[in-house]
């Protein structure tokens, strides 16, 4: 791993949201136990609820990759539903006020935004998630734009932070993440990668190419006032 000090101050920053900014969970478990409810209620599922651990040691992945993983011998019409609902589900306990960002997040942001670094959001979430959890936690007007795979069909999350630099003229960013598509995302794009190690799940592994690791994302300040200019 490299020394922050190997880092230079970049223009951007790009987040992934679930894991590195979103206290995931506190939205996404609520709803996920009330989706198979449903599924069940509509006759489309039958059986336990599958273990919280698959679908939370899932995130960062597109969705279809989730369903392999959560009910892997789903068909189309039980996957497609899963979605739909699982959306309307975590919307409603966001507005309900009971979800989480992340501690100092948002201060963290507002004070990136001072320095005048650009913000952006690149999720493989879907579009109404990624910016209905911005809007209902009061961050979605800090973000120059956010990026998702739902909005933008990108098959991996390269292709998603590629298309955001190309649109927004973005010519140094750092990308900061909690999953191994984060990493992958920067390092496809000649970025500098920041990994968050605070996430309640997700493998330390997944961020060992990462240039530096942050346990606080208040962290994210020190490290930028530290960087070095291009």
């Amino acid at each position: 791993m490299q020394t922050a000090t190997s880092l230079q101050k970049p223009e951007a920053m790009i987040f992934d949201m679930d894991g590195t900014l979103f206290k995931t969970e506190t939205a996404l478990l609520p709803a996920y136990h009330k989706m198979f409810d449903v599924l069940r209620a509509e006759g489309l599922y039958e059986g336990e609820t599958p273990p919280e651990r698959l679908i939370l040691g899932s995130l960062g992945m597109l969705l279809e990759e989730i369903w392999k993983i959560v009910i892997p011998d789903a068909d189309e019409k039980l996957r497609n539903r899963a979605n739909d609902l699982l959306l309307e589900l975590q919307l409603e306990v966001l507005k309900g006020g009971e979800a989480l960002l992340y501690p100092d997040v948002k201060e963290t942001l507002e004070k990136l935004r001072e320095r005048g670094v650009r913000l952006f959001v690149a999720s493989n979430g879907l579009e109404g998630y990624v910016k209905g959890v911005s809007a209902a936690l009061g961050i979605e007007k800090l973000f120059e734009s956010q990026y998702s795979a739902g909005e933008y069909r990108t098959a991996t999350k390269v292709l998603l932070v590629e298309m955001l630099l190309k649109t927004h003229g973005v010519q140094s960013a750092w990308m900061v993440g909690d999953r191994s598509s984060d990493v992958q995302a920067g390092r496809g794009n000649e970025l500098g990668v920041i990994g968050c190690a605070y996430a309640d799940f997700g493998a330390n592994h997944e961020l060992e190419d990462a240039d530096v690791l942050i346990t606080e994302f208040s962290q994210l300040i020190e490290l930028y006032d530290n960087a070095p200019s291009a």
